[in-house]
């Protein structure tokens, strides 16, 4: 019983995370969109910008996909520099 107990413990963390982690990428996606639209930018142009195919950027703004670790960095050093510029 103890050993069921700690394993549905376990799920309920994985579960968290995985939305947490789910939650930051919207998050980051939406900026992204934001940044795109305000500097009025194609989804090929940004994805020039940020060295990756049109269909991924595509991708993630459909929800289809999200960034890796690497496509991630980039994305928020694109933004960073963005903020820190102005």
């Amino acid at each position: 019983m103890r050993h069921l107990e700690e394993k549905n413990k376990i799920k309920n963390i994985e579960s968290r995370y995985i939305m947490l982690y789910n939650a930051l990428m919207d998050k980051l996606i939406e900026k992204l969109e934001i940044y795109r639209l305000e500097n009025r930018i194609s989804q090929k142009q940004l994805a020039d910008k940020l060295n990756v195919a049109f269909s991924t950027v595509n991708r993630w703004f459909n929800g289809k996909t999200t960034p890796n670790k690497i496509q991630q960095y980039h994305i928020k050093k694109l933004l960073d520099d963005l903020d820190n510029a102005s």
